[in-house]
């Protein structure tokens, strides 16, 4: 067997399992889509996934040096066997909220403190303090198929940070914290670096057995990884909006950001996932139906006075509120399916714009922009207006599963790190300034949003 000089990535989101072959020059050469049978939101079948998994891999006629998956964040509960033992939950699982909320005092300070972590929002430790079935690991999404893939049970230390029970500077876990509340910290699995071999294929998946598995990392800060180096602030848009930017020092980082490491070691990443902004828009879209870019093109700024809240299942960066919920305002009978759609779109921008503002208030910092929102111009221009800020709009949107490939082709050897994969990959950007009327007009929408939003 000859090993090509390639790598495979995945990358597994709410709606679908894409895979490609990326060359080590970065190209794309060979690319297979599944459609998911159900997202990532609270619940999923973690067997499914892994068969939707197993499926694009073997689409593809691949001998590389190594394969690397990103997901979404979330929590798979298995046995010694690696075999689910209950119901895996996603970024919104509910489940543990309660007991979370009930964590003693000093110990919720310690997960804060070193979890870089302003609010505690659910994952696996919300998991194991529910008192649900019991498990000999608690895993994420994308560690459950590496485990699943090679026989190794390992995490990578950025899906560790959403555990709210790693300690984020130091990439360890804080087992004084796990101690205190009576977990056991061997549900929780060593930690790598992302760009780190976990284990080899053992599974028959179309790749060859023996394929080195990296550790792989969260879909949107792997899409952050590609997109930034050391500077600047991304934005990767898909069902939620992951905001970030790169810190040398985590103390330094506004309250309510949090702290993740970054991909590489000697950084971090301040920011946050949004809660649903893409995802309220996909919702609502599928209500109204379609309408065409030029109906929404022509609904001016504020949509005749229709507000959208998306916040459907909570929002999470800047604000941190669960409870929250999504809500249109200001209906009449004058509007339309366009201005509805229009609203949600200006809600879900407006919900970005708090959190950019939070990283950067002096608003001087270029946004990087990419995911689903940057394959529309139309959208992409509203998020410049919206931010008044420059945003450099990625020609490539799939920057999750191109992250993956650059996770890969450092674990392989091919690259001899992640400025060179980058550069590699070859992302180019076409540059968005913003109208300088329509921003002015919607500075003043946003004061008047922010207003309509429940106190935190």
């Amino acid at each position: 067997m000859t090993v090509a000089d390639e790598v495979v990535a995945v990358d597994v989101g709410t709606s679908a399992v894409r895979a490609a072959v990326v060359s080590a020059s970065g190209d794309v050469t060979a690319s297979v889509r599944v459609a998911r049978a159900a997202g990532g939101g609270e619940f999923f079948d973690a067997e499914t996934l892994l068969h939707e998994v197993t499926t694009a891999l073997s689409g593809l006629d691949a001998r590389p040096r190594a394969l690397a998956i990103s997901a979404h964040i979330g929590t798979v509960p298995v046995g010694e066997s690696l075999r689910v033992v209950d119901k895996a939950g996603g970024w919104s699982d509910p489940r543990g909220l309660p007991e979370l909320a009930s964590v003693p005092g000093p110990v919720r300070e310690s997960l804060l403190s070193a979890g870089g972590r302003p609010a505690l929002t659910g994952g696996a430790l919300a998991y194991a303090l529910s008192g649900s079935a019991k498990a000999r690991y608690l895993l994420s999404p994308k560690d459950f198929l590496v485990a699943r893939l090679t026989g190794t049970v390992a995490t990578d230390t950025v899906d560790a940070a959403y555990t709210l029970v790693s300690d984020v500077r130091r990439r360890r876990w804080n087992t004084a914290a796990l101690s205190a509340l009576g977990l056991d910290a061997a549900m929780f699995p060593p930690q790598l670096e992302p760009t780190a071999v976990a284990g080899e294929l053992t599974v028959a998946c179309g790749l060859p057995a023996g394929t080195p598995v990296v550790a792989g990392g969260p879909d949107g800060s792997v899409g952050i990884g590609l997109l930034l180096g050391s500077s600047g602030i991304a934005d990767v848009a898909g069902t939620t909006d992951v905001v970030g930017m790169p810190v040398t020092d985590p103390a330094a980082a506004p309250a309510a950001a949090m702290i993740n490491p970054a991909l590489a070691g000697g950084h971090w990443i301040a920011g946050g996932a949004t809660g649903m902004t893409g995802g309220a828009v996909a919702h609502w879209r599928s209500l109204v139906g379609a309408v065409e870019e030029a109906e929404l093109a022509a609904v001016a700024p504020g949509a005749s006075g229709l507000v959208v809240l998306p916040s459907l299942t909570g929002s999470r960066f800047p604000r941190w509120c669960a409870s929250d919920r999504g809500g249109v305002l200001g209906q009449r009978p004058e509007h339309t399916a366009a201005h509805l759609l229009r609203a949600a779109q200006e809600g879900a921008a407006f919900t970005v714009r708090e959190g950019l503002d939070l990283l950067d208030p002096a608003g001087a910092l270029p946004v990087t922009l990419a995911g689903g929102t940057a394959r529309s111009p139309l959208t992409a221009q509203l998020r410049a207006d919206v931010t008044g800020r420059v945003t450099k709009v990625c020609t490539e949107p799939d920057v999750t599963l191109l992250g993956a490939a650059a996770l890969a082709l450092v674990g392989s050897g091919l690259a001899p790190g992640l400025d060179d994969a980058r550069a590699r990959l070859g992302c180019e950007f076409r540059t968005l300034e913003p109208d300088p009327v329509r921003a002015a007009r919607y500075g003043e929408l946003f004061q008047e949003w922010l207003a309509r939003l429940p106190a935190r």
